[in-house]
């Protein structure tokens, strides 16, 4: 009993600081029309990724490549992390396709052909010429390497259902049922990082931060800081956000507008 009154009290304090916003200001950028595509963001390259009709396209100084595959359905998710590298990810035939910078098709994954019990749901680049891949079948989080075809667990299966997951070069990020913010290295070190309010749309920048949407209003949550600063954009409503250094993207179903943004 008094270890659930301690975990009560904690808890409360946590949505306490929370609660507490500050306000970030932003400087408007550049404004594109988005022709009834679906942005996708940015890299550090300063290419722009979307999706139009199931086909996966890079847009850069006004060249364009494209990239469809009709046969593998419907495309789940991209990975553009490494921009000379990209990963399109087909669930529905557990396959992944490995691109060039020119969105070539360099390597495609049927990861059925290499282990039968592999049920992916999330796909992710990380270091080391590895996937993380997070198997449905048993909730259990995998580094995969693409150059000799083998898998190995990383921690324990999860115990609670996932909702969202993220990843980069040395992390997986996942949020469960709870809202409680995970994170797994390469190593297997499992750590509890936050437990977050409620959000519609999320990224997860680092350890230390994240953006998450709530009602229209774009956050920022620091981990470290333990605060929330609402950010400043004039948008009434939005689909999606994307960041990445020092720049962030909203977009609409009509536009993208990118905002000059530094996060504490």
């Amino acid at each position: 009993m008094m270890k659930n009154h301690f975990l009560f009290l904690f808890l409360s304090c946590q949505i306490m600081v929370w609660s507490q916003n500050q306000r970030l200001a932003t400087t408007l950028l550049t404004s594109e029309k988005l022709e009834d595509k679906v942005y996708l963001g940015f890299d550090g390259l300063g290419s722009n990724y979307f999706i139009k009709n199931n086909v996966f396209s890079k847009h850069y100084e006004g060249q364009i490549w494209e990239y469809k595959n009709v046969p593998l359905g419907k495309i789940t998710s991209v990975d553009y992390i490494n921009p000379l590298k990209i990963i399109v990810f087909y669930e529905d035939f557990n396959t992944i396709i490995i691109l060039d910078n020119q969105l070539n098709e360099i390597q495609k994954i049927n990861l059925f052909d290499i282990d039968k019990t592999i049920f992916a749901s999330q796909i992710g680049m990380a270091s080391q010429n590895q996937f993380w891949i997070y198997n449905s079948l048993n909730q259990q989080i995998l580094l995969f390497n693409y150059l000799n075809n083998t898998f190995k667990n990383i921690g324990n299966p999860t115990q609670e259902n996932i909702k969202y997951t993220q990843s980069d070069f040395n992390n997986f990020y996942w949020i469960d049922d709870n809202n409680n913010w995970f994170a797994i290295d390469i190593f297997g070190k499992v750590i509890l990082l936050a437990n977050i309010p409620p959000w519609e749309n999320i990224q997860i920048i680092d350890t230390d931060k994240l953006l998450f949407s709530q009602d229209n209003t774009l956050y920022c949550l620091n981990n470290k800081s333990k605060a929330i600063y609402e950010i400043e954009i004039v948008e009434k409503s939005f689909q999606k956000f994307h960041y990445k250094d020092q720049i962030l993207a909203i977009f609409t179903n009509q536009q993208v507008k990118n905002f000059k943004l530094k996060l504490p």
